[in-house]
């Protein structure tokens, strides 16, 4: 029987992230995906400025191509495309536009699924993932020192057994392991089931120029939902389950486009559109991430893939310190206590939304958070974060948080080693303390090497300088002799306003419980 720290079951885009995410951190892992590649159809489409950090921290940045600083995501309710269009609406109605570069180093990215998945492929592989497309899980169970999983190659049928210390269940909605598992889903649950059809029309592109992505065709005989991929796919949403033949839907394409234009059909598609959030992340040593774990319909905040993504960037720093032996397994329980409220928090963001409010009989009670608020204000709340009470809202504006435990630490740029960076890339590899103040320095260079914790420290005006110390301060919560710990991931998990009487003390406590150490 052989044997890999980590098995991820699903190999699309939330498998494809976990893979990279833990290859980033030196994670052996397999990877194995039933089908022999990506899906025909693009799917997710539109990625936020916070997941593209996470690929930036993984050698990414330039590979990925990100929506320029003066695109505005726009939608319109019409006849068709060719004729007269109603008012253009911004993507979220009501939300405040802020600059670009406001809140992050990062632009969202306006890319198709089925075109970053490869990207996604190549850079994991690079780093030594052994990713296996065309294998199938055929069963597995749980034992006290991980999981026993059985695989068969679809192209051969030959078997095998593997052996794993944690099981990552990125198998989809519909996911066999977390039925397998008896976790309950919980939501509004299903909505309708739709149908499409993909699309390539070269001459649509021209509409675009307009500054409109999407398009509610509204006509006595078709109603429907017209969007872009940006490289001349197009695909139209039925509200419907009807079937229809070839020529049915050509005419439903050229009814949606009002022009008589050449059109080539690529691939139909049949999907649910449903709500449902697991009640827990995890059963054991299996984790449940992405569509798993939560299924929302497609909104203008991009729920879906990005926070499946987000659950995998979580994840994967907790798995690395506790197979390095570093941390107690029990830091692995934070995973869904953090995860899962966000899951509910974005189901009921998205039915307090206009777009879905109708889907339900009584109103969701809830304040609405812009998007921003959503991707980079949002609060995680764990036993592992300190300071992050239950008095606290679940999302805020990203500069309103002022480094709240529990929250994305703050973008700022500032100068390292003659580079300006973001402080957002200073907060990937390692637990982070970043004060300016000696006796935390001191204390915690000491603690971590003495609890074996990897950590860096960055010393403003000597590792780091900035412009304005205060203002650096204020973004933080921090005066001139406090601290701020980040976690690998970005969060902030602890802070320290001012100067304590033993900071060694203070130091050894704070990583112990951050990092689970024993």
């Amino acid at each position: 029987m052989h044997h890999t720290p980590v098995l991820i079951v699903g190999g699309s885009l939330v498998g494809l992230s976990a893979s990279l995410f833990l290859s980033l951190r030196g994670v052996p892992h397999v990877l194995v995906e039933k089908h022999a590649g990506s899906s025909p159809h693009p799917r997710a489409m539109g990625f936020t400025e916070h997941t593209m950090e996470y690929f930036r921290a993984c050698g990414l940045g330039d590979a990925i191509a990100q929506t320029p600083a003066e695109t505005r995501l726009q939608r319109v309710t019409t006849e068709s495309l060719a004729s007269t269009w109603g008012e253009v609406l911004p993507w979220t109605p009501g939300e405040q536009e802020t600059a670009p570069g406001t809140f992050s180093p990062c632009r969202g990215a306006a890319i198709a699924q089925d075109h970053l998945e490869p990207i996604l492929r190549e850079a994991t592989r690079a780093r030594g993932a052994d990713l296996r497309y065309g294998c199938v899980l055929r069963g597995w169970r749980q034992t006290d020192d991980g999981v026993v999983a059985d695989l068969e190659d679809r192209a051969t049928g030959a078997r095998s057994t593997l052996h794993a210390r944690y099981l990552l269940a990125c198998d989809g909605a519909d996911s066999p392991i977390r039925e397998q598992l008896g976790i309950v889903r919980e939501g509004v649950g299903h909505l309708r089931t739709l149908r499409s059809v993909l699309f390539r029309c070269e001459q649509a592109d021209a509409w675009l120029a307009r500054g409109v992505q999407q398009f509610q065709i509204v006509q006595p005989a078709l109603q429907a939902f017209l969007t872009t991929y940006g490289d001349s796919r197009w695909v139209l949403m039925f509200n419907d389950d009807q079937p229809r033949s070839e020529d049915e839907l050509l005419q439903a394409v050229r009814r949606a486009l009002g022009a008589d234009l050449p059109v080539q059909m690529l691939a139909t598609g049949r999907w649910e559109m449903a709500a449902r959030i697991a009640r827990t992340y995890r059963n054991g040593n299996v984790f449940l991430l992405g569509d798993a774990a939560h299924q929302l319909p497609p909104t203008r905040g991009g729920f879906g893939a990005n926070t499946g993504i987000d659950d995998a960037w979580n994840l994967a720093w907790k798995l690395q310190l506790v197979l390095q032996g570093v941390s107690t397994p029990a830091l692995l329980d934070s995973y869904s206590d953090e995860r899962q409220p966000i899951g509910w928090l974005r189901h009921q963001q998205t039915f307090a939304r206009p777009d879905y409010a109708r889907w339900v009989d009584t109103p969701v009670q809830a304040p609405l958070y812009g998007n921003a608020a959503m991707e980079l204000g949002q609060l995680q709340r764990s036993s592992i974060v300190i300071g992050a009470d239950a008095s606290l809202p679940s999302a805020a504006a990203p500069d309103a948080w002022k480094g709240q435990p529990g929250t994305r630490a703050p973008h700022l740029w500032v100068q390292q080693q003659g580079a300006t960076v973001s402080t957002v890339d200073l907060f990937v590899q390692r637990f982070t303390l970043v004060s300016a103040f000696a006796a935390w320095l001191q204390a915690v260079r000491a603690v971590a090497a003495r609890l074996g914790l990897p950590l860096d420290v960055r010393a403003l005006g000597e590792d780091i300088q900035v412009e304005d110390a205060a203002a650096f301060g204020a973004a933080f919560g921090m005066g001139p002799e406090g601290a701020t710990l980040v976690r690998p991931d970005g969060v902030v998990a602890w802070r320290a306003p001012g100067a304590a009487e033993d900071a060694a003390a203070v130091m050894d406590a704070v990583l112990r419980t951050v990092a689970c150490i024993g």
